[in-house]
């Protein structure tokens, strides 16, 4: 039970952490999803947006969060 403790405080953590993050996201110097290295085509009625360099830079974050947590939380 002691386990199931722990893993819903660090979810709560994660979710302050995003709030934070979505509450000051106009003053923080980057823009996550207009980062340099996401693709935007523009045309006449059409308009196409991948955000690579943002996926990956997610991707990246999330991996060492889960290795972090999986390492301590057993």
């Amino acid at each position: 039970m002691a386990e199931f403790g722990k893993v819903i405080m660090l979810i709560g953590m994660v979710i302050v952490v995003i709030g934070f993050l979505l509450t000051f996201s106009d003053k923080l110097p980057f823009h996550l999803g207009r980062l340099p290295g996401d693709i935007i085509i523009k045309k006449e009625g059409f308009t196409f947006y991948f955000p690579l360099t943002t996926s990956i830079l997610v991707s990246v974050v999330l991996s060492l969060l889960f290795y972090l947590f999986g390492k301590y939380i057993r």
